[in-house]
C-alpha cells in the first residue's frame, strides 16, 4: 500500500477494518465518527461509565472557598464538566475561576476550561500526570492546591507536590465504573469471528482494566507478557485482535494485564490515537 502521509490520514484508509470503540458513551462520538471517516466499521461498547460521586460535598466546599486555592488543577474533560455543573448549581460565576492558576493535563481539558471563559497557565508537553508534576515543578512550594478528578485515580500528582512543599486537597468530582449492561454485548462480539474487532481502542487506563473485568478473563499475572493465542490467561478467542493505547500509562496497564500493545499514540489524544491507527495499516 502507498505510505500515507505525515501531515495528514487517508480517506479509506481504515476500509474494511473493524474497530471496537470503549469510550463512555456519551464521549465515543468523537473517536468514532473520525475512524469511520477514514473507512472504519465501528464496534461501540462502553467499557466505562461515568457517575456522580457519592456527594459532591467537597467539591462544593472547596468552590465556596475557591479564592483560598492559588492553583487548580484538572486532568480531565470529565472534571471540566463536574466543575461547571457544581458551579451553575451553586450560583457562582466561572470567571470566579480567574484570580487562580489553572493546570490542565491536555488539549481537550484545557479547551472546556477556556469555555468557561478562563485562561489555562500550563499544559504540558505530555499529557500524563508525571508531566504535570514536572511543569509545576518550582511553582508550588508553599501554595495551596485544589485537585478535582475521578474518584479513582493514580496518586502521582498529590503524592508529588507535597513532596514540592505544596498543600494539596484532592475532591472526588465523579466517579467511574464498569458497566455491567456491556458484559453480554463485549463477550459476544468477541466470540463471534463474523463480528469480532480487528482492533479494540484503549483511551485509559480504566478502560483497559474494565475491559479484562468484562470479559471476565482473571487475573494477569503483571510478569508475563504473553501475546495474543498462546497459553492461559489470555483467551483464545482474542488472537489476531490488535489492542491501540492512547499513551503509555495505558500500554503499561494493557502490559501489566497481560495484553500485547500492537498500536501506541506518540501525542497522547484523540486526534494521536486515530493518526496511530491508520499508521499501523499502511505498514
Amino acid at each position: 500500500m502507498t505510505p500515507p502521509s505525515q501531515n495528514r490520514q487517508r480517506k479509506g484508509s481504515l476500509s474494511g477494518l473493524r474497530i471496537l470503540v470503549g469510550r463512555a458513551r456519551h464521549q465515543a462520538s468523537a473517536l468514532s465518527s473520525e475512524l469511520q471517516v477514514l473507512g472504519a466499521d465501528i464496534i461501540e461498547i462502553p467499557f466505562i461509565e461515568i457517575r456522580k460521586p457519592r456527594t459532591y460535598k467537597p467539591l462544593d466546599n472547596a468552590l465556596q472557598n475557591i479564592r483560598d486555592y492559588d492553583w487548580l488543577i484538572l486532568t480531565s474533560v470529565n472534571g471540566v464538566d463536574a466543575l461547571s455543573a457544581r458551579l451553575e448549581r451553586l450560583k457562582i460565576a466561572p470567571t470566579t475561576l480567574s484570580d487562580l492558576q489553572i493546570a490542565a493535563i491536555g488539549p481537550a481539558t484545557a479547551e472546556e476550561i477556556k469555555r468557561l471563559g478562563v485562561k489555562v497557565a500550563v499544559v504540558p508537553d505530555r499529557y500524563v500526570a508525571e508531566s504535570v508534576v514536572d511543569s509545576l515543578r518550582g511553582k508550588v512550594r508553599g501554595k495551596r492546591v485544589l485537585l478535582a478528578r475521578a474518584k479513582v485515580a493514580r496518586d502521582v500528582i498529590p503524592r508529588e507536590l507535597r513532596k514540592m512543599g505544596a498543600k494539596v486537597d484532592v475532591v472526588e468530582a465523579y466517579n467511574t465504573i464498569t458497566p455491567a449492561s456491556s458484559k453480554k454485548q463485549l463477550q459476544s462480539v468477541m466470540r463471534d469471528p463474523k463480528h469480532r474487532p480487528h482492533i479494540v481502542c484503549f483511551t485509559s487506563s480504566s478502560t483497559v482494566r474494565n475491559f479484562a473485568a468484562l470479559l471476565n478473563s482473571g487475573h494477569r499475572d503483571p510478569s508475563a507478557h504473553r501475546k495474543l493465542g498462546s497459553d492461559a490467561p489470555i483467551p483464545q478467542f482474542l488472537a489476531g485482535i490488535q489492542f491501540a493505547s492512547i499513551g503509555p500509562i495505558t500500554s503499561a496497564t494493557l502490559r501489566e494485564l497481560g495484553f500485547p500493545v500492537n498500536i501506541e499514540a506518540t501525542e497522547y489524544t484523540i486526534p494521536g490515537l486515530i493518526q496511530a491507527i491508520s499508521a499501523s495499516t499502511m505498514k
